[in-house]
């Protein structure tokens, strides 16, 4: 299991940790929403939760909980440009499918 931020998500996790007084790493997961049911969430971490799993790359941690595990495992979190914005972007694997606005995404029946 794993979870991996690209040279430039890595870049400004960290600078955001730096910068936010009381900041544990990264707190990835998903949440229900959109038309496909599953969207990426990610927030600074303040705490670290009794069902969290902790990934570490480079002194950076990413926070996980259970429920959200199964569904983001071995994804690649990434940083750029989408539209006028800039964003974190996500390569799952365990994405089958994805809604045509990009904000949600579905899996596979077994991860339901």
């Amino acid at each position: 299991m794993a979870i991996h931020l690209t040279p430039v998500a890595f870049a400004r996790v960290q600078r955001f940790v730096e910068q936010t007084p009381g900041a544990l790493g990264l707190r990835f997961g998903v949440t229900r929403t959109g038309c496909s049911g599953w969207g990426h969430t990610t927030d600074l971490a303040r705490e670290q939760r009794q069902d969290d799993t902790v990934f570490e790359q480079d002194g950076v941690r990413i926070f996980v909980d259970a429920d959200s595990l199964a569904l983001v495992d071995g994804t690649e979190i990434d940083f750029g440009k989408q539209g006028l914005s800039e964003t974190f972007l996500f390569r799952n694997p365990n994405a089958t499918a994805e809604c045509g606005c990009g904000e949600s995404f579905t899996t596979d029946e077994t991860h339901r």
